[in-house]
């Protein structure tokens, strides 16, 4: 085939050759080639192609089609002799042969020669130490620019010379067929760690281009003592870091954007000797119901050109639904994190003073704050526990439905889930920082009869634990999972601290209690073997 090529760039890569701008990709022709175009120039060719629509304020909505959210049955890490006894192979890390990577690679890349391709080199990773080279090649110019805002952007006189340690081929329009694949479906999301290549087929959904990625830097950092964690993060003015740890739902991205604490991020860390650090640019926030009072940074962000909404509503004259969930639960905005006004800009913060782990418990047994020892912080991030309710998710019925997900991120951890419950045990030991359980899901009863926890209240139990007022505080211990809860916080009732007394059916209450202790133990059958007894011990509640 004879190669007919339209290069265009802009930002010192002008004119740059094509064939640069797919090296190291494997992709030898093609059609033509846009590498490192701007915001505006992605923008304007995602609606000259007709791939979303612009709200009254500038953001680009797009529809993601059947896929709105990851397609975890559909991950698949190749199975090569280099890796294979390091990777957790499980039900989000299935096995794909060598022989059928290079089969996808081959169908993939003969795809995108035939298409216009959009080029982005990024970063991931704020520490030039523990940084890699990402080079995205997709079919849509909304993909392109979703990765220019969630990855962290190089200086300009760094893309002449920018060379990629990892390269993911995108095609998100292109259906495999299942059995010529080794697949599932006609869906793939697959990664060759020898190869150092990601390949994703046949879903629009964008968080698959952030998250593996994500997969990546937890394979890498690991050898290195560096703790890769799926946490959102900020500062405090001397510069100390503080840790958010939460699966969706959670309050991971709300809680962390605080006018009076710098963000480093809301979802993907690194912890190092020399403190933490961002592996992203930008952030990818859940913006279902989202409410201009509560979270006035995050609904600006939104609001603004530049930003790519998935699967929001816009209506007449452009304006945003954001209450609409026709489409979806899921429906995310990302934006670069400097439209956040306080971000810190360098995506670097100094070493932790507290951890925190939230969960929404819809069964309204968990405490809404409570100090955990390191064992007990040990267990609950191995358990990295919340609780999905009816009408987030389809398929859920009226009773809560508990969600265990190791690390806070199971599908995302390409290692067993122990190496990095060890990297934070040491973190934790060798710093003597502080770390708490927050639920902020259901108090006074389970999901049906209780109600959801106060963001206010939620915000006044955090300013206490990041200003250091429970220092001194008084505290009791809860009898089923053997936490350690404050009796006063200023700004929250007394009797809203302990759920006994939150409870008005006492009786209730306490089986709810015994049957979420049961579903905590059997998650932890997963992690029993590779964890001291102390561990396990530190969470048997006297009533349990």
């Amino acid at each position: 085939m004879q190669d007919r090529c339209e290069a265009k760039g802009v930002e010192g890569v002008k004119g740059q050759d094509p064939r640069k701008a797919l090296d190291k990709t494997g992709v030898t022709s093609f059609h033509a080639v846009y590498a490192n175009l701007s915001a505006s120039e992605l923008v304007a060719a995602a609606l000259e192609r007709l791939e979303g629509v612009l709200s009254e304020d500038g953001a680009l909505a797009v529809d993601t089609g059947e896929h709105t959210g990851r397609s975890a049955k559909d991950k698949f890490i190749v199975d090569e002799a280099g890796s294979r006894a390091d990777v957790w192979w499980n039900v989000t890390n299935q096995k794909m042969s060598p022989e059928h990577f290079t089969r996808l690679t081959d169908t993939v890349r003969g795809y995108l020669a035939g298409q216009e391709l959009f080029t982005q080199d990024l970063y991931a990773g704020a520490d030039p130490a523990h940084r890699i080279r990402v080079r995205v090649v997709t079919t849509n110019a909304w993909h392109a620019q979703f990765a220019r805002n969630m990855f962290i952007r190089p200086p300009v006189e760094d893309l002449e010379s920018f060379t990629p340690d990892y390269v993911i081929l995108h095609a998100p329009d292109l259906a495999l067929d299942a059995e010529t694949y080794g697949l599932r479906s006609s869906t793939a999301v697959a990664l060759s760690f020898e190869q150092k290549l990601i390949v994703i087929a046949g879903t629009q959904y964008a968080g698959e281009i952030k998250k593996s990625i994500f997969t990546v830097m937890n394979w890498l950092l690991p050898p290195k003592g560096v703790l890769p964690m799926h946490c959102s993060a900020n500062i405090d003015g001397e510069g100390n870091s503080a840790l958010f740890f939460g699966l969706s739902g959670t309050g991971k991205t709300t809680l962390s954007s605080d006018r009076n604490r710098p963000l480093i991020g809301d979802d993907e860390h690194g912890w190092s000797d020399d403190g933490v650090f961002n592996f992203e640019g930008g952030c990818y926030a859940k913006v279902i119901r989202l409410n201009k009072d509560a979270e006035p940074d995050i609904w600006n962000a939104s609001h603004r050109f530049g930003v790519v909404l998935e699967n929001v509503t816009v209506g007449n004259g452009g304006k945003l639904d954001l209450d609409d969930a026709s489409r979806t639960e899921n429906t995310r905005s990302c934006y670069p994190t400097d439209f956040i006004p306080n971000a810190v800009a360098n995506g670097r913060g100094g070493k932790p003073c507290h951890v925190l782990m939230l969960t929404a418990d819809a069964f309204g047994v968990l405490p809404p704050v409570a100090k955990l020892t390191p064992d007990q912080a040990m267990y609950h991030f191995l358990s990295g526990y919340t609780a999905r309710i009816a009408g987030t998710e389809k398929g859920l019925g009226d009773e809560p439905e508990a969600t265990f997900s190791a690390c806070f991120g199971a599908p995302f951890l390409p290692r067993p889930p122990a190496i990095y419950g060890e990297l934070l045990r040491k973190r934790l030991a060798a710093g003597q920082v502080s770390c708490w359980l927050i639920n902020t899901g259901w108090t006074g009863g389970a999901y049906g009869t209780g109600k959801r926890m106060s963001l206010a209240y939620t915000r006044a139990i955090l300013a206490a634990v990041l200003g250091d007022t429970l220092k001194d505080a008084t505290f009791e211990v809860e009898p089923y999972f053997g936490l350690s809860i404050p009796t006063h916080v200023e700004g929250v009732p007394d009797q809203v601290l302990n759920p006994a007394q939150a409870w008005a059916d006492k009786a209730a209450y306490e089986a709810q209690a015994k049957k979420l202790v049961a579903l905590f133990e059997k998650n932890a059958q997963e992690f029993a073997a590779d964890v001291s007894p102390a561990v396990l011990q530190s969470v048997a509640g006297a009533a349990a």
